[in-house]
């Protein structure tokens, strides 16, 4: 390795401002704070937003996204852009031919 041209690796505290969580390991992270660890040592301290401790992926507040809703929306936006034909079953009876009348209903007004 070249001299004097990577980082110092070093261990660094880091800090979870939004639920007061630490945790010490080692970083090339520069900081100007300081802190007293659990060892009576003092490490860099780098504070951090979110951490395992506050994500929601890793605290299990994740929010599920509603699908339903959006596809409520779109139709409500953009209404009903289908055109296909009814369905059989949403016909009446009595417009249905014999020809189209499946086979297990036959069967049962033969018996």
């Amino acid at each position: 390795m070249k001299p004097d041209i990577h980082p110092s690796y070093r261990p660094v505290v880091f800090q979870d401002t939004s639920s007061d969580f630490s945790f010490l390991t080692k970083s090339t992270i520069e900081t100007s704070e300081t802190i007293e660890w659990e060892d009576g040592n003092e490490y860099p301290l780098a504070k951090v937003e979110i951490s395992s401790e506050s994500h929601p992926f890793y605290t299990g507040k994740q929010i599920l996204v509603d699908t339903t809703g959006r596809v409520e929306r779109f139709r409500k936006r953009y209404g009903d852009t289908g055109s296909a034909p009814k369905a059989e079953a949403e016909l009446p009876e009595a417009e249905l031919s014999e020809a189209e009348v499946p086979e297990a209903e036959t069967a049962d007004a033969e018996a």
